[in-house]
């Protein structure tokens, strides 16, 4: 059974900490899903993935919908579908998971703006809907200047 992971954004930009998650759950061995609810903000971290971090620490991914997605250690995308075998699912943008997905898969992150109170709110009820659910949840903070864990629920039932 995995966990929900919640990751409210305060200092750093949401690329820069997307490249930092996405390289941690690489070094895991996850295939990673990035799922979004704008193609406009999923082109934009397409092409940020290209650049941030430079040479070594290049992030090999592609886009739900081209050719070879089911071959993509980290697959982009805005649909439900995983194609690709993620065994890691990371959202942004108050795009939707299910506590099905944090059951069966290793890890889910959900990545807010802690600058936008909407963002804030919607991640609110993503905790209660996935705690109420039974699923394992941690809340971490940058507001510090570094991550931090600063709650915890773990699973029920």
């Amino acid at each position: 059974m995995g966990a929900a992971y919640f990751y409210h954004l305060t200092r750093a930009p949401l690329e820069v900490t997307l490249a930092m998650l996405l390289d941690k759950a690489r070094g895991a061995g996850w295939r990673v899903a990035v799922r979004g609810v704008d193609p406009a903000q999923m082109d934009k971290l397409d092409e940020a993935l290209w650049t941030t971090g430079g040479d070594e620490s290049f992030l090999p991914h592609g886009r739900a919908g081209q050719p070879y997605e089911a071959d993509q250690p980290i697959l982009l995308t805005t649909l439900a579908d995983m194609p690709n075998g993620a065994s890691c699912l990371m959202t942004v943008a108050g795009a939707e998971v299910a506590p099905d997905e944090v059951s069966r898969l290793d890890r889910v992150c959900v990545i807010f703006d802690g600058n936008d109170d909407a963002a804030v709110a919607h991640a609110r009820t993503q905790w209660k809907a996935l705690t109420d659910a039974g699923c394992t949840a941690q809340y971490w903070s940058e507001e510090s200047g570094k991550w931090e864990k600063k709650a915890e629920k773990e699973a029920t039932g």
